[in-house]
């Protein structure tokens, strides 16, 4: 394959930035560099400044480990939300997901990824021991597992079933199938994730 030719070994290198991020090949990181030449210098600077700040000062939340700007998150924070309840979800667009359903007004818990073998990912790897902590403190009446219906996630919560099992009182649920075998939850539509949640049932590990 021939490698394309730049005029510019500035314009080179941001092609080569943009084209680590995901779904990015060159063709379009070229566009988007372009693009960003015919700007304004002050939106180019706003754009700069916002990523540097992203990258300098975002926090995770120490309760829920979702993105925020502060020590706790404006969902945990929130006294209106229902703290008895955790939803727990594998990633941070997850939350967002869930959120846009309007259908859940309790806490998160953001595992960061599901138990995967083949890429190197154990419990371990996952915010699972500070779940069973949260748990552990008292207060939470209920746990859903909301994560994706692949063999992976269907490990995760197995192993969260297990993990969870001494909490007698704390009722496990699962969101409802109306999730295709395989699907994400960031990709599906908000209709259905929101009555996955609301017909959620219980786990029972099998």
């Amino acid at each position: 394959m021939i490698q394309q030719q730049y005029p510019s070994q500035l314009l080179e290198r941001a092609v080569q930035e943009f084209a680590k991020l995901p779904g990015i090949g060159r063709k379009t990181a070229l566009r988007l560099v372009l693009h960003l030449l015919r700007q304004d210098a002050d939106d180019v600077a706003q754009f700069a400044d916002a990523v540097g700040r992203l990258m300098e000062e975002v926090r995770y939340c120490h309760v829920c480990h979702n993105i925020s700007d502060s020590d706790t998150c404006p969902i945990c924070s929130d006294p209106r939300r229902d703290s008895s309840t955790v939803c727990v979800v594998e990633n941070i667009q997850d939350v967002m997901a869930v959120e846009n359903t309007q259908q859940f007004n309790g806490l998160y818990h953001v595992l960061g990824g599901v138990i995967s073998p083949m890429d190197g990912i154990g419990p371990s790897d996952l915010e699972i021991d500070s779940l069973v902590n949260r748990v552990a403190a008292g207060g939470i009446k209920e746990v859903i597992l909301a994560l994706g219906s692949t063999m992976e996630g269907d490990t995760t919560c197995f192993y969260i079933f297990r993990k969870l099992a001494p909490y007698t009182d704390v009722k496990l649920s699962i969101i409802a199938r109306g999730i295709s075998v395989g699907d994400e939850l960031e990709y599906t539509d908000e209709v259905t994730l929101g009555r996955s949640i609301l017909n959620r049932t219980p786990f029972e590990g099998k």
